[in-house]
């Protein structure tokens, strides 16, 4: 086999961010980034507006959840996904292991605006693709460490595909927030 593993880890999340996600939510409105598609959503908002439990970040918006998942859980907007999948998903894993300055969802300066929020996209992604890169085949092979939990004694290429899982997943989701904001947002003709 020529191929290399880390090549190929990068080219399983290139493919489906340049061919499906990121096309996708190009263009995202202001008003599909907030919009609440039920009562009691969990989203960002203006420092000190939010009704969770608890609100953190380091700017003017903050982030809602609570520090025991409610069950059912609320459902959360496009804007707290984004959130999630720049800071959660991506920058504290960049941050733990590729050389990113460390943050937190306390941290985070959130995007209050939905071109703010994929600026940030594209810069963590760019931050992780290129911090993959950095790791080459030995740095994939070396364990996670504590910081990861259940992965702490996997090599770092599992990890690698557990966040490229996390970023189908919930950028996918996103699209179907978008799908049916559109579908019940039409103008009428």
């Amino acid at each position: 086999m020529t191929d290399t593993w880390n090549p190929l880890l990068r080219e399983q999340i290139t493919w489906h961010w340049d061919n499906q996600l990121r096309p996708r939510i190009s263009g995202l409105t202001d008003d599909e980034y907030f919009w609440e598609p039920a009562p009691g959503c969990w989203s960002l908002r203006p420092r000190g507006t939010g009704t969770a439990p608890v609100q953190v970040g380091a700017g003017a918006m903050t982030i809602d959840f609570a520090m025991t998942r409610p069950d059912p859980a609320p459902l959360t907007t496009i804007a707290w996904r984004l959130a999630h999948v720049i800071v959660g998903v991506l920058a504290v894993r960049s941050a733990a292991h590729l050389g990113r300055a460390p943050t937190d969802y306390q941290a985070f300066e959130y995007a209050a605006t939905a071109d703010e929020a994929l600026a940030q996209l594209d810069a963590e992604y760019a931050t992780w693709l290129a911090g993959v890169e950095s790791l080459g085949e030995t740095g994939l092979a070396r364990p996670c460490g504590e910081a990861e939990g259940p992965y702490a004694e996997r090599p770092l290429a599992a990890l690698v595909l557990h966040i490229h899982r996390e970023l189908i997943h919930h950028l996918s989701e996103v699209c179907l927030l978008r799908d049916l904001y559109l579908h019940t947002h039409k103008e009428a003709s």
